[in-house]
C-alpha cells in the first residue's frame, strides 16, 4: 500500500512539473513573438505607417521571422493604394531585426494561389 501511494506522488509529481516546464515553455514563446513583432514594426517603420506584423511562431534556428504590412510610410492619406509588406528577419542573439525591400499584398496572394 506504501508503495503504491509513493509511486502515485512521484507520478503525480511528475506530471505536474512536466506541465509547469510545458507552460513556462509558451510563455517564452509568446514572450519570443512578442519580441519579433515589436522589433519588426519598429524596423519597417521608416517604410510603413501602423504596421501589423504576422509572425512565425518559432522562426528558424536563429532568427524571427515576421511580415509587416501596411500602408506606405509619407503618401498623402488622399491617395489610395493599396498596403504593402516586407519580409522581417530577427536575429535572436543580437536582438537585432531587418527589413527587406516593399513586397505588394497583391503579389503575395497571387503566388499563393498559383499552387
Amino acid at each position: 500500500m506504501k508503495a503504491t501511494l509513493l509511486t502515485l506522488a512521484t507520478l503525480s509529481a511528475t506530471l505536474s512539473l512536466g506541465q509547469t516546464a510545458h507552460a513556462s515553455s509558451d510563455n517564452a514563446w509568446a514572450e519570443f513573438s512578442a519580441a519579433v513583432e515589436k522589433a519588426c514594426i519598429k524596423s519597417a517603420s521608416g517604410q510603413i505607417e501602423k504596421g501589423r506584423a504576422v509572425v512565425d511562431p518559432y522562426g528558424s534556428q536563429k532568427y524571427g521571422l515576421a511580415i509587416v504590412t501596411g500602408r506606405p510610410s509619407g503618401v498623402s492619406k488622399n491617395k489610395k493604394l493599396a498596403d504593402i509588406s516586407v519580409i522581417c528577419v530577427y536575429d535572436k542573439k543580437t536582438k537585432a531585426a531587418e527589413v527587406g525591400s516593399e513586397i505588394e499584398i497583391g503579389k503575395v496572394g497571387a503566388a499563393a494561389s498559383k499552387k
